[in-house]
């Protein structure tokens, strides 16, 4: 039996990158999440962004030392989430979009360099049918490089 079964959750997971842009609104250079491992509905979420050379804000974050910005590295998490919230809340293709409302307790542990896979783990806190809560990290090469919780609002798109 999968830790999915044994919850009572259902894995849907994996997503390719077509799954996730019909989940979240998001595209180059602002798409974070490249592909979904695991997606248990009403739980948890594991995505991967590979994080490139390419990466144009590693041009000016630093040169001669590229790290992935703090603020980049929870948006990827936010993201993860937000593919997380649409697929479990069936919202996928309604037009919503997920806001931020806010972020604690946000710890940078490891720079997140150039030619790794960042594993975004997310799992929900508090689920109501606008408001969520969820808990988040990523790892590089199975270290802790970042963590925190945020909260995010599902809300129809401006007119």
């Amino acid at each position: 039996m999968s830790e999915a079964e044994a919850t009572g959750g259902t894995n849907i997971g994996p997503l390719d990158i077509g799954r996730v842009m019909a989940a979240l609104p998001h595209r180059y250079p602002m798409l974070l999440v490249d592909r979904v491992e695991e997606l248990v509905l009403d739980e948890r979420i594991v995505a991967i962004k590979a994080v490139s050379m390419n990466e144009g804000f590693f041009q000016g974050h630093f040169p001669g030392r590229p790290i992935m910005p703090g603020v980049l590295q929870v948006e990827a998490l936010a993201q993860a989430a937000g593919v997380l919230a649409v697929e479990s809340l069936q919202l996928s293709g309604s037009g919503k979009l997920v806001y931020f409302m806010s972020i604690d307790g946000v710890k940078f542990r490891k720079p997140v360099e150039p030619g790794v896979l960042l594993r975004l783990e997310v799992s929900f806190i508090q689920k109501r049918s606008r408001v969520c809560k969820f808990a988040g990290k990523a790892y590089v090469e199975g270290e802790l490089a970042t963590e925190c919780e945020f909260t995010a609002m599902i809300a129809d798109p401006p007119k």
